[in-house]
Parts: structure tokens; C-alpha cells; sequence
């Protein structure tokens, strides 16, 4: 039996869910993310901002002078997370097996399930229509035989696409594929491949293994020698056994600007926060990855004395395991965030009569994510608000 995996990719995820929630934004170039005029990044934007050359995770003032008509709006994380349970739902009405790899992408291991759902491509069919559906966005799907093929066919086929690569197809798909579109591989390892005069697959293909690994360093050349070939390298391990959560952002370009990567750090804080309160977990393990532009990985993981329970206290924790680890003369492809050995059914203590400022912050996301629940009201952090643009003179 082959091995059938999806990539389910949502298009432009948050600002598709502000086009869902407010109809007259659909057309026009919405920016997720900070506020002109204050700090952070761009958390995402629509194919309609995209033209402008705004990208994820660039600072919101490039943003601004890029697209000034851009209709910007602050994240809604807790929004996101509602949204992002009802499409994991569908995904998990497929399949038993679905790895959700961040808010808005997973993996659905759809090996055997012919029978149920048909070929591969008429079952990844049937999935997006029940997204759009069920609920009212669009989703791309990429197949193939592993989840490194999954991953580029979905990327390969935005927006709103479907891409099978069949078995035995796997090399020749790479062979159409740019270096630009090789996911994983950062400027830094495309100009150096460059210097060397390789500048397809095909080239990078024809080089020994012993050649990659001495040319670019052994992480590297051991993943282009798979990934080239439409082998898995590695990329997207599988979970651990302890329980845990986690969520991650690769950079469409390296980033070396602080600024930027504190603020996505704070983004991924905030979103895996609201997991938390919504399934009334705790975790005092926190897990930071960062991979370099050469594709080298690092982690640091850090068992705290007391559970963190707050956005502010997962960011605060990431962010010193952050600054701990990076090297900052190196540039930065991506970064994970994760809280492992979650314990289930333990929250906010109660009954203390003096509690301490986080768990006073702790309540207060509790009570935004009751009023979300009960009323549909959003909450969300000042840092991450949109203000009118000043006017300019």
C-alpha cells in the first residue's frame, strides 16, 4: 500500500478570516498585524496586499510605504483559533491521523482511505469543497508520498489549488520546481549554491552527497541530497510522545532585524496561550527552535518553576531561551515555539486571596476568551492594535 499524505494550506489565513467575518473587505489589501505607526511585523495579508510586495512577517512600517491604501487590521488571534478548530474538524472527519503543523496548515495522512473517499485527488477535491463549504474559505492541498512533496505541491498550486504528485513523479517535479520554491532553503544557501554555479535542481542532483555535505556544511548538503531526489528529509519529525503543542513561522526571506522576530515570537505566545485556556491546560516546559539560513537547526527547552499561564509569560520565557540561543550574526529561516508535557485539567489556581499579576493577566484572557465564546466579542493585545494611520503632510 502507497503511502498518500496531504499538505492543507488555508490561503492567507487571518486576513481571509477578516474578509469572511467583514464581506466589504474581500477585493481589497488587508494587512494583519500591528498598527501603522507602532512596532511589530505583519502576521499576514490578503493575495490583494501581496502585490504590493507586503509579505508575512515584515516590519508593519515597510508595510505601510509599500501599500498606504492597505486596509490594516490587528490580529484576532482568539478569532484564528475558532476558525482554524472548525477547519482541523473537516480535516479530522478525513482522516484520524491529522498533524496540525501550525494555525492554519496540517498534514492528513491519507494512506488507505481510498475506499472511502476515492482517488487521492478526487478525496483532496472533496476536502476543499467541504472547507469552502462548511466554512467559507479557501484551502490548497498538495499530495504526494511523503509530506516534504505534500508541502511544495500545496505551495506550488496557490491559491485556492489542488496538486498531486504521483508516485515515481518525484524527482521530476522537483526538476520543475526553482531554487526559490525549495521550501527550507534560505538566500544565504541559494547564493552560495550560486557561487558554485549550481543553479537548478537538476545541478544540485548531480553533485555525490560527499560534495553537498563538504560544499555546504553536513545539515545542509544531507538535505539537499534528499529533498532534490522527492525524499522526505526530515524536515517535520513527528511529535513527541509526552504531550504538547506547538507552532512555527518560516520567513519567506532571512531575518536578522530583532524587532521583527520578537514580534512573531509574541504572535506564536499569543496563539499558543489561547490553545492553552481552551483546553484547559498547563505547561511549565517551554520550547524554543530556531533554524539558520544554512538550514542548521538549534532548540532550547526550558522547565520552569511554576506553569506559565499568559501570552506575556510564554513570550517572556520564549524570548530569553530566544536571545540565549541565536547566534546574531546569523540570519534567521524560522522559528518554532512549543509548550511540552501539557497537564491536562489544571489552570488558573482559584481561591487565592492574593493572586499574582499573572494570574490576574491569566483571568483576563480567560474572561476574553468566555466573552468570544458567549457573545463573539474579541480581545486582543494593545501592541496588536490597528490605529488610524497618521495623516501624512
Amino acid at each position: 500500500m502507497r503511502n498518500v499524505v496531504f499538505h492543507a494550506d488555508m490561503d492567507a489565513f487571518y486576513a481571509s478570516v477578516e474578509q469572511l467575518d467583514d464581506p466589504s473587505l474581500r477585493g481589497k489589501p488587508v494587512i494583519v498585524g500591528a498598527a501603522p505607526g507602532r512596532r511589530g511585523v505583519v502576521s499576514a495579508c490578503s493575495y490583494e496586499a501581496r502585490a504590493f510586495g507586503v509579505r508575512s512577517a515584515m516590519p508593519i512600517a515597510r508595510a505601510y510605504r509599500l501599500c498606504p491604501g492597505g486596509v490594516f487590521r490587528p490580529v484576532r488571534m482568539e478569532r484564528y483559533r475558532i476558525v482554524s478548530r472548525a477547519v482541523m474538524d473537516v480535516f479530522a472527519s478525513f482522516t484520524p491521523d491529522v498533524r496540525p503543523i501550525s494555525v492554519d496548515e496540517a498534514f492528513l495522512d491519507m494512506t488507505g482511505t481510498e475506499r472511502l473517499f476515492g482517488p487521492p485527488a478526487e478525496a483532496a477535491a472533496r476536502l476543499k469543497q467541504r472547507v469552502r463549504d462548511e466554512i467559507g474559505l479557501a484551502v490548497s492541498v498538495g499530495v504526494g508520498t511523503n509530506r516534504y512533496i505534500a508541502k511544495l505541491a500545496s505551495a506550488s498550486s496557490k491559491p485556492d489549488g489542488l496538486l498531486e504528485v504521483p508516485p515515481g513523479d518525484e524527482e521530476a517535479f522537483m526538476e520543475r520546481l526553482p531554487l526559490t520554491s525549495l521550501w527550507g532553503i534560505g538566500d544565504k544557501t541559494r547564493n552560495r549554491l550560486l557561487a558554485l554555479g549550481v543553479d537548478s535542481v537538476r545541478k544540485i542532483r548531480d553533485l555525490p552527497a560527499a560534495s553537498l555535505e563538504r560544499a555546504m556544511g553536513a545539515a545542509c548538503g544531507a538535505f539537499l541530497f534528499k529533498a532534490v531526489r522527492g525524499l522526505d528529509p526530515g524536515i517535520f519529525s513527528d511529535q513527541p510522545k509526552s504531550r504538547s503543542m506547538s507552532s512555527e513561522t518560516t520567513f519567506e526571506h532571512d531575518v536578522e532585524d530583532e524587532e521583527t522576530l520578537e514580534g512573531v515570537l509574541l504572535a506564536l505566545s499569543q496563539e499558543l496561550a489561547f490553545r492553552l485556556l481552551e483546553e484547559k491546560a498547563s505547561s511549565r516546559t517551554v520550547h524554543v527552535k530556531i533554524r539558520y539560513d544554512d538550514f542548521e537547526t538549534v532548540s532550547a527547552q526550558e522547565t520552569l518553576p511554576r506553569a506559565v499561564e499568559t501570552s506575556d509569560d510564554i513570550r517572556e520565557a520564549a524570548w530569553n531561551l530566544f536571545r540565549r540561543k541565536r547566534d546574531p550574526s546569523r540570519a534567521v529561516r524560522l522559528i518554532g515555539l512549543g509548550l511540552a508535557n501539557l497537564d491536562e485539567g489544571e489552570g488558573i489556581g482559584q481561591g487565592e486571596l492574593f493572586a499574582s499579576a499573572s494570574e490576574k493577566k491569566a483571568k483576563v484572557e480567560r474572561a476574553a476568551l468566555d466573552l468570544r465564546k458567549s457573545k463573539g466579542a474579541v480581545l486582543t493585545k494593545a501592541r496588536l492594535v490597528s490605529a488610524p494611520p497618521k495623516e501624512r503632510r
